[in-house]
């Protein structure tokens, strides 16, 4: 298999994982150490919206790791 479709697939799914956790506002997403420092800065709603946003921008990474645009294995 192309390693850019591993990675690709990997990014999709961390993306998921990360857009899911923010709509459906996960307690142990959010209770989480790294999470925390987030919220203190923009609160719950805005630590929400980040990784929300954040999900979104890693699946189209992944989207276009896939489809050949970015090279996300260059380094292996």
């Amino acid at each position: 298999m192309n390693v850019n479709l591993i990675l690709g697939l990997v990014f999709i799914v961390s993306g998921l994982f990360s857009l899911i956790a923010s709509i459906k506002n996960w307690n142990f997403f959010f209770g989480s150490r790294k999470t925390r420092f987030i919220q203190r800065l923009v609160g719950r709603i805005g630590a929400r919206i980040f990784y929300g946003l954040l999900g979104i921008v890693i699946i189209v990474v992944g989207i276009l790791a896939i489809l050949g645009n970015i090279n996300l294995a260059a380094d292996f």
